[in-house]
């Protein structure tokens, strides 16, 4: 495949995850490196659905590291159970908040970030990433993110 996106932009969100996945799959397949794969589809990601943040948290030790992203400078670690990235890895869930000022403990890495999703990628049964997703708009994650993004981080789990 060559670097390049190909999407429908009419298709509902559901339509244009089912349009992306394969096209990650063929993009990071032929790829061994870790970064280069998170850099992709980060990117393919914030290409596909114009989300003012996305990135990768990688676990190191007992704190998430910031890994590949697309958008503003980030937070470069968090502690285990601490903000929405920090309870996702704690509890092995996706973590969807509407408005993240109403989440206990959130990290406000950006003023500007107002909903949220978390999906942990995990690998033989333990979290080694996250995927955060920021919008600047409120309630902008539904359960059709969650299961797009559940689905790409499971094919994400592979690269670790």
């Amino acid at each position: 495949m060559s670097e390049n996106l190909f999407l429908t932009s009419s298709l509902p969100k559901e339509g244009r995850y089912t349009e992306l996945h394969p096209q990650i799959e063929a993009l990071t397949a032929p790829e061994a490196d870790l970064t280069a794969n998170l850099a992709n589809t980060a990117a393919a990601l914030r290409q596909a659905f114009g989300f003012f943040w996305v990135g990768f948290y990688v676990v190191k030790g007992d704190e998430l590291v910031l890994g590949p992203f697309q958008g503003p400078i980030a937070c470069t670690r968090i502690r285990r159970g601490r903000g929405v990235c920090g309870t996702s890895w704690a509890e092995a869930r996706t973590v969807l908040v509407p408005d993240v000022e109403a989440f206990p403990g959130h990290i406000a890495c950006s003023s500007d970030s107002k909903s949220e999703i978390v999906v942990p990628v995990l690998r033989n049964g333990q979290v080694v990433a996250v995927l955060d997703v920021d919008s600047d708009q409120l309630n902008d994650f539904d359960a059709a993110d969650q299961h797009g993004l559940e689905r790409l981080m499971e094919l994400a789990a592979s690269w670790f």
